[in-house]
């Protein structure tokens, strides 16, 4: 099989969302998404064959994150934050509005 050339000319451009402040009403979202985004994580590694380990090692498959969100330390909860956060400023930035009902 022939192996893929990489592209080099990959320039990647997200949205500019600088702008954007998100509501505190969207803290309890922004919480609800991070702990979503690990679990989307975490059902991949676990599906890989990924399995807790005190420390990560990719050869073993073993990770220390591979627990549930509340008990993930700090600066790994902000990780998912950052894309939760993220992702609802650019659904902003688009012009649409979240509302709870």
């Amino acid at each position: 099989m022939k192996k893929k050339e990489q592209n080099t000319e990959y320039n990647p451009h997200p949205f500019d969302v600088s702008d954007i402040t998100l509501p505190r009403e969207l803290d309890e979202l922004v919480e609800a998404l991070a702990g979503n985004v690990h679990d989307t994580w975490a059902r991949g590694r676990l599906d890989q064959g990924w399995r807790w380990g005190k420390e990560r090692n990719d050869t073993k498959r073993e990770n220390p994150c591979l627990v549930p969100y509340d008990q993930l330390p700090d600066v790994e909860k902000e990780y998912d934050r950052a894309t939760a956060i993220s992702t609802l400023k650019v659904i902003s930035k688009m012009g649409f509005k979240i509302v709870k009902e």
